[in-house]
């Protein structure tokens, strides 16, 4: 880990590589060698921005004077939830880890990604948005400088079996991945099952589970569609990615760095959030073999619409079961925040 105390940038920039819009390249910028410990290396969020973005876009950008190497925090032997005390401690001085992964830390963590807070991608950023000040504000305390969010596709339910809607998740055992979609399984009447993504398609294959929450490509990649025969295709969240930097190395950096990293990554955020969306309905499309898909492999399964009143039906779960229980274990001020922001978005008031 010593090679990561030099670090010179930040781990969670991204942006196409192939990006439309053409960008201006800056001059004068004082020579920097970056190291970036990246998100979740066999993922598309790496593959397709940060490692094109720290590797290429970066120093065209620069004229060759910022240059980076970057690996993604797997590759470096991590399992993703010390990124942030480690970025604190500045071992790593730039990062990009799931949110949720800290849910355990402190429960700020999961005020963005609900489930069932946001059904389109449009309102996942919105409330995202609207709540960085709360993480910014709390972050600064623990020496960590927020550089901005993006996001995977959305997490979505795939079965081995019928799902024709929420009330067929009563008696099934579902595999999730963080306290807020296990509440929203239970809600259902189904039983929340922790399993590491690795193993989920011989536990739908054998019947440990009977589905399974993980976003719609990411479940293609894996090969779900191998070992599930329905894709339910409501959002139940999102697993944003925050992108942030140890605060001391940070303001140590030359203004002009700052300026250019932070302007680089807030557009590479946005084409982040664009391409969320757009491989959201890919995922579908892929793994339920729709001539849409651009992949080779097309899988077979059913993709189940969700109706207007499971929709109904998810906004009352919501407001009456998973954001009160998110409030009682966190803070009176990170409600108050949620309140004035995503409360507003959403139209759904958090109390103590």
């Amino acid at each position: 880990m010593k090679h990561l105390a030099t670090i010179t940038l930040t781990a969670g920039a991204v942006l196409l590589a192939s990006a439309a819009v053409a960008q201006d390249k800056v001059d004068g910028l004082p020579k920097t060698q970056i190291q970036v410990a990246g998100a979740l290396s066999n993922l598309t969020l790496y593959q397709n921005f940060e490692q094109p973005f720290w590797t290429k876009t970066v120093p065209e950008l620069s004229n060759g004077q910022v240059t980076a190497t970057i690996k993604g925090f797997n590759e470096m032997g991590l399992k993703g939830p010390e990124m942030l005390r480690l970025m604190s401690q500045g071992v790593i001085p730039v990062g990009t880890s799931t949110l949720a992964y800290f849910a355990s830390d402190n429960p700020i963590n999961e005020a963005i990604d609900l489930a069932g807070l946001a059904p389109t991608a449009a309102i996942a950023k919105q409330v995202t948005d609207a709540y960085k000040p709360a993480y910014e504000a709390f972050y600064d305390k623990q020496n960590i400088k927020v550089l901005g969010f993006s996001s995977y596709p959305a997490q979505v339910l795939f079965c081995n079996g019928a799902m024709n809607g929420l009330a067929d998740l009563k008696g099934k055992k579902v595999r999730t991945s963080s306290r807020t979609q296990a509440e929203f399984v239970e809600a259902f009447g189904g039983s929340s099952v922790t399993l590491p993504f690795g193993e989920v398609v011989p536990a739908l294959q054998n019947g440990v589970v009977d589905c399974a929450i993980t976003g719609s490509m990411s479940g293609y990649s894996a090969k779900w569609y191998e070992v599930s025969t329905h894709l339910y295709a409501l959002p139940i969240n999102w697993n944003q990615q925050i992108h942030a930097a140890n605060k001391a190395y940070w303001n140590k950096l030359d203004p002009k760095v700052r300026d250019f990293l932070q302007k680089n990554l807030d557009t590479m955020f946005e084409k982040i959030w664009a391409d969320a969306a757009a491989e959201t309905q890919q995922g579908y499309d892929c793994n339920t073999g729709a001539a849409a898909c651009k992949q080779a492999v097309k899988g077979k399964m059913t993709l189940v619409q969700p109706s207007e009143a499971d929709r109904a039906l998810l906004k009352k779960v919501l407001a009456e079961t998973i954001v009160p229980k998110w409030a009682a274990r966190c803070s009176a001020q990170c409600v108050q925040d949620f309140n004035g922001t995503i409360g507003k978005i959403v139209g759904i008031t958090a109390s103590k």
